[in-house]
C-alpha cells in the first residue's frame, strides 16, 4: 500500500495540494485525473520521493517496491537496451554489480564466500535467472523486438525509447506502479498489450492518462484531484464522468426532491453495474458502487468548452471523389494510387501506423500541396474547415489579442460576437485578451476549433486534434462531432474518439488502401480484416 498522510504542496503563494489524505490500495488500478495545471505528475512526483511536500508525508508498506515510468529519454544512452530494462529493479541491478565485482577478486576470502551465498540466494529469490528473458518479453510485447535489444539506447529513435522505459516501469513485478502517460507514441497493438498486462497486474498501480478509452479498460477507480483535494470513485472514467454530471444536474434541480434523486442514482449505478466490462474487477466493481450514497457523488468544477459544427448549408449527394493520387516526397513514395469516393454522412477515421502519408493526403485535398499524380473533385455543395496537425504558421510571431485574431474569421466583426465564441471555448475575461503568440498548445487547439465553428463548413477535416488538448477539451470535441450532421474526415490516435465518431474506417497501408463501413472496435475485432492487414503489409 502507498499513502498521502496530510500532503499539502505549495508554489509560491499558489496551494496545489492541501491536507490530502489518501490510501492506494493493492489490487486496484486508480486513474489520476484533474484539470490542466492541477498537479496530476506533481502528485505522482510526491508519491514517487522526487518532490517532497511542505507538510506531511508518503508512507510505503515495507518491503514494497515502486516503479516509476520515466521521462528522461536520455537518461540511460549509454547503456543496452536489455540492461535499460532490467535497470528498472534496483536491487537487483545492485546484487549482479557486488557479485561480478566479488568473482573479479584476485583473492576469494571465507568472508566473500558468505556474501557471495547470501547474494545468490537473494538473486534467485527475486528472480534473477529469469531477468533477462522477463525483460525481453516486456519488450517483446511493446513492439522492440530482439535485434534491438543488444542497441544502445542512444541509437534508438524517440517513440523506441518511450517504449523501454515502459518496460523498465513494468519490469520485475512491482508491488506499486507509477504511469505518467503511458500510451504516448505507443501503436494500438501495444496499448492493447499495455491494458492487459495491467488487467492482469494485481498490484498497485497509479496512471496518469489522456487516452479515455485506456482508463475505462484498465482503472478499478478514478482519483479525481479537484479543489486542492483529491476524492476516489470506484469504477472507470465513464462513470466518474457520469457521476459528476448527474450530481451537477442534480444540484441544478434545487426544488427536486431527495427520493427522485436517489433513484436517479440508483438507476444510474444500476446501468453502470450492467454494463460493467468482463474483467476479472466487474464483480467487486459492483459492490463498491452499490455502496455509493447519494453524497458521495460531488459534482465537478471542471469546466468543457462548447463544442457545436453548424453547417451554414446541407451537402449534396456528390461529395468527394479521388482518383489514383500519388506523391513522392524526398524521393519516396508517400502516397501511391490512392482511390476512394466520400459520400454524404460518412465520419471518415484513417487509421494506421504511418502518420506522415496521412498529412499529406490532407494537405493534398484542402490544396496545401500538390499530388505527383492522379486527380481529386470536391463536390459543388461542399464547404470545408481543415485543422492541421501543425499549427504554429497561425499563432508564432502573431501579437493580436485572441480577440483580434478570431475575428479575421468572423463575418460579424461585434466584440461582443468575436468574444461570445471566445467565451464558449473558456476564454473569458482577460484571458481573451492574451497575445496569440504566447498561448499554450491547448489553447491553441480551442482557437482553432473556434475559426472551424465559425466557418459553418460542411466537411471538417481534422489532423490529429486531440494533441494538447485536457480530458474536458477531448470530452467536449468528442460530443460535438457525433453530433455534427455533415461529414468528417479525421485522423486521431485517441480510440474511444474514433470509435464514437467513425462510421466508416481507412487505412493506408504499403499494398493500397483498405476501406471498411463500420466502427473502430469493429475494424480493430475482425479476423479477417487482421489477416488483410498482415498481407497488406508483407
Amino acid at each position: 500500500m502507498i499513502a498521502a498522510n496530510g500532503v499539502s504542496l505549495r508554489f509560491g503563494e499558489r496551494p496545489l495540494f492541501e491536507n490530502v489524505n489518501i490510501k492506494f490500495i493493492p489490487g486496484n488500478c486508480y486513474g489520476l485525473i484533474g484539470a490542466n495545471g492541477s498537479g496530476k505528475s506533481t502528485f505522482l512526483k510526491i508519491l514517487s520521493g522526487e518532490i517532497e511536500p511542505n507538510k506531511g508525508e508518503v508512507t510505503v508498506s515495507s518491503n514494497h517496491r515502486v516503479a516509476v515510468l520515466k521521462q528522461d529519454h536520455y537518461e540511460f544512452d549509454e547503456f543496452e537496451v536489455l540492461k535499460t530494462v532490467i535497470m528498472g529493479h534496483k536491487r537487483l541491478c545492485d546484487i549482479i554489480d557486488q557479485k561480478e565485482a566479488l568473482y573479479e577478486k584476485t583473492e576469494f576470502s571465507e568472508q566473500d564466500g558468505l556474501i557471495i551465498s547470501e547474494l545468490e540466494t537473494e538473486f534467485a529469490e527475486i528472480g534473477g535467472w529469469d531477468a533477462e528473458s522477463d525483460a525481453a518479453t516486456l519488450l517483446n510485447g511493446l513492439g522492440i523486438t530482439e535485434e534491438w535489444h543488444d542497441k544502445k539506447m542512444s541509437e534508438i529513435g524517440s517513440n523506441e525509447k518511450v517504449r523501454v522505459l515502459l518496460a523498465q516501469a513494468l519490469f520485475g513485478d512491482p508491488q506499486i506502479l507509477l504511469l505518467d502517460e503511458p500510451t504516448n507514441h505507443l501503436d494500438v497493438t501495444s496499448i492493447t498489450w499495455l491494458e492487459n498486462f495491467l488487467y492482469n497486474f494485481e498490484n498497485t498501480v497509479i496512471v496518469v492518462s489522456h487516452d479515455r478509452h485506456f482508463l475505462n479498460k484498465v482503472c478499478t477507480h478514478i482519483a479525481d484531484i479537484d479543489f486542492g483535494k483529491i476524492q476516489v470513485y470506484p469504477g472507470n472514467y465513464d462513470f466518474w464522468y457520469e457521476s459528476s454530471q448527474l450530481a451537477l444536474q442534480q444540484a441544478k434541480d434545487a426544488n427536486k426532491k431527495t427520493e427522485a434523486k436517489r433513484k436517479d442514482l440508483e438507476e444510474f449505478i444500476q446501468r453502470f453495474s450492467a454494463n460493467a466490462s468482463k474483467s476479472k474487477q466487474a464483480t467487486s466493481r459492483k459492490k463498491q458502487l452499490e455502496k455509493l450514497t447519494l453524497e458521495d457523488i460531488k459534482p465537478s468544477s471542471r469546466k468543457y468548452p462548447f463544442v457545436d459544427f453548424k453547417p451554414d448549408r446541407e451537402v449534396g449527394n456528390d461529395l468527394l471523389f479521388v482518383n489514383e493520387v500519388s506523391k513522392s516526397m524526398n524521393g519516396e513514395k508517400v502516397l501511391d494510387k490512392i482511390s476512394f469516393m466520400v459520400n454524404k454522412g460518412d465520419k471518415i477515421a484513417f487509421v494506421g501506423p504511418n502518420g506522415f502519408e496521412k498529412t499529406t493526403l490532407f494537405k493534398i485535398l484542402i490544396g496545401e500541396i500538390n499530388q505527383d499524380s492522379g486527380s481529386f473533385k470536391w463536390g459543388a455543395t461542399t464547404s470545408k474547415a481543415y485543422f492541421p496537425k501543425d499549427n504554429t504558421a497561425y499563432f508564432d510571431g502573431n501579437e493580436l489579442s485572441l480577440i483580434d485574431w478570431l475575428r479575421e474569421y468572423s463575418s460579424d466583426k461585434a466584440d461582443s460576437y468575436v468574444r461570445g465564441w471566445l467565451g464558449r471555448m473558456l476564454f473569458s475575461g482577460d484571458e481573451a485578451l492574451k497575445k496569440a503568440s504566447v498561448i499554450s498548445g491547448g489553447e491553441r487547439v480551442r482557437c482553432m476549433l473556434s475559426k472551424m465553428m465559425l466557418s459553418g463548413a460542411n466537411v471538417l477535416l481534422f489532423d490529429e486534434p486531440t494533441n494538447h488538448l485536457d480530458l474536458e477539451s477531448i470530452t467536449a470535441l468528442n460530443n460535438g462531432l457525433i453530433n455534427f450532421k455533415g461529414t468528417i474526415l479525421f485522423v486521431s490516435h485517441d480510440h474511444q474518439f474514433v470509435h464514437t465518431v467513425a462510421n466508416r474506417i481507412m487505412e493506408i497501408t504499403p499494398n493500397g488502401l483498405i476501406d471498411r463501413q463500420m466502427t473502430y472496435d469493429e475494424y480493430l475485432e475482425s479476423e479477417d480484416i487482421a489477416e488483410l492487414r498482415k498481407k497488406m503489409y508483407s
